[in-house]
Parts: C-alpha cells; structure tokens; sequence
C-alpha cells in the first residue's frame, strides 16, 4: 500500500487549482485577442495573436504554481536558461521556423483561407503557426510545411486577387479562316456566364504547328469559378466547332522528295496467292 502521510494536500491543491485557473484564464483571453483583432485583421494576424496570449497568460500560471509549490524563482531561472541553450543547439531547425515564421507574419504573402502552391503542392492554408504551415489540398491531404521551406522556396498565391485569366492552347486546320475562328471564340466568351467582361477575352496566333494553326484564348474569370469556368469554356468550344464544321486536326506526317516534288504516294497491294510445290514438281 501507498504511504500518503506527511503529505501537504492543501499545497498540490492549490498548485491544481493555479494551473487550471490558467488554462482557464488563458483560453478567455485569447479569445477575447481573437474577437477583437478578427474584424479588424487578417484571419492569420489574429490567429497567431490568440496563441500568443494563451501561451503568455498560461506561463504566467506555471510560474505561479511552481512557486506554490516550492520551487524558488531563481532556481527556476538558471534551469530555464540552461534548458534554453541546451534547446537552441538542439533545435536549430525549430529556431530557424520561428525566424521564418515571423518574417511570413510581417511580409504576409498569403493568409488563412488563401490556395497556394508549394513546390508543386496546391491547397487551401488552414493553418499559420510559428514551426509550420498547414494545407488542405483538393483532394482533401492534409500537408505540413515548415516555415523555413516556404522563405527559400517559390510560394504561388491563387487566391491573392480576385479574377484569374484562363489561357486555352487551340489548333485549327491550315484550311480553316482563321479570322472566322477568333470571332466565334469571341462571341463564346461573350455568351458564357463565367466570362468577365472586363478585361476583355482576346485571341492570339501564336504559331504554325507541325499539322495546325496554334491558338491562344484567353479570357478572364472570378477566381472561385476558374474550374468551371475552363471546363464550361472547353465544352462550348467543342460545340461550337462541330456545328461549324471547323476542324481539329491530329497531328499527321507527310513525305517529301524534295521541296518542289509533290508528296509520296503510298498504295497498298495485296499478295497474289500462289501455288506451293512439293519436290516432285507438282502443285500441292
């Protein structure tokens, strides 16, 4: 059996009673930083606010529950000062986030609720701490990037401004008008409901591919319609060629002896049966 005797019960009970005061406490105050700051703020400033002040309001507790229960404030110092620098050789990584986390706060490339893309992942920021950032992708993977990552690394914002522009790649038939092609891509843009009108939908020659003429549309979407505003477009455009007749060719090759020679003609014969013969010499 357990000896409980000699046990100050009083002592640990006001230590419980300090500590969860200020987890208390510190989860009022935080919200109350974060009620303030979210009409006023970005969703990342009042985010890493809120944290802040949970994290400070709590210390303060611990401190005074430690004290509570005997522990002396200047012992306390010296051990958090050689943690510290035990930690810091330890944890360069960490430290390093934090620096970097503190840069994404002043800089502000993106904030909560934005679509990024980092080396190659894209999702929707879900969360802004001081070791990492958190995403959601589209198809719902939840992705962790330290800070660090993001300071050395390209960081795209899909979401920073409001309209996005729409570039479709098209390649018509050398017969086809190419005049009559770009005033019926127009008029799609014209009638498709996710179409801005401003800025206006433009159609450019971009090259002479190996079997057609290269076309660049572009045209202008709000940014939360940009997948549907490309799928809708690439149907319309479908349409609208095979009711005009307007072909799309499939890349095709063609021989040439020379440049003023006309092409190779390729005729297919067929294999006139023939009669086998066994060594007798008579057919079989």
């Amino acid at each position: 059996m357990w000896e409980f005797t000699g046990v100050n019960w009083g002592l640990w009970l006001r230590v419980a009673v300090l500590l969860l005061l200020g987890f208390t406490l510190a989860s009022l105050s935080s919200r109350s930083v974060n009620g303030f700051l979210a009409p006023r703020s970005s969703r990342h400033v009042a985010a890493l606010f809120r944290r802040l002040v949970f994290y400070i309001v709590f210390a303060i507790f611990i401190v005074a529950a430690l004290r509570e229960a005997g522990f002396a404030p200047d012992v306390l110092l010296g051990a958090a000062g050689i943690l510290t620098v035990a930690i810091g050789f330890a944890s360069q990584t960490s430290a390093s986030n934090m620096i970097s986390g503190l840069f994404l706060l002043v800089e502000k490339p993106f904030e909560i609720g934005n679509f990024i893309e980092v080396d190659g992942t894209i999702g929707e920021v879900i969360g802004i701490d001081m070791l990492s950032v958190k995403l959601r992708t589209t198809d719902n993977l939840y992705v962790r990037i330290p800070n660090e990552t993001l300071i050395k690394t390209r960081v795209i914002n899909r979401s920073r401004f409001p309209i996005r522009r729409i570039d479709l790649t098209l390649g018509i038939a050398y017969k086809e008008d190419v005049r009559k092609v770009e005033q019926l891509l127009l008029a799609l843009a014209a009638s498709n409901s996710c179409c801005l009108e401003e800025p206006k939908a433009f159609v450019i020659m971009s090259g002479f591919g190996a079997s057609s003429v290269d076309l660049q549309f572009s045209y202008w979407v709000a940014a939360d319609s940009l997948l549907e505003g490309r799928s809708q477009m690439l149907a319309d455009i479908k349409e609208a060629f095979d009711r005009e007749h307007i072909e799309i060719p499939y890349p095709h090759t063609s021989l040439y002896a020379g440049s003023e020679s006309a092409p190779f003609k390729v005729q297919l014969l067929k294999e006139n049966p023939s009669q086998d013969t066994d060594t007798t010499g008579q057919a079989s």
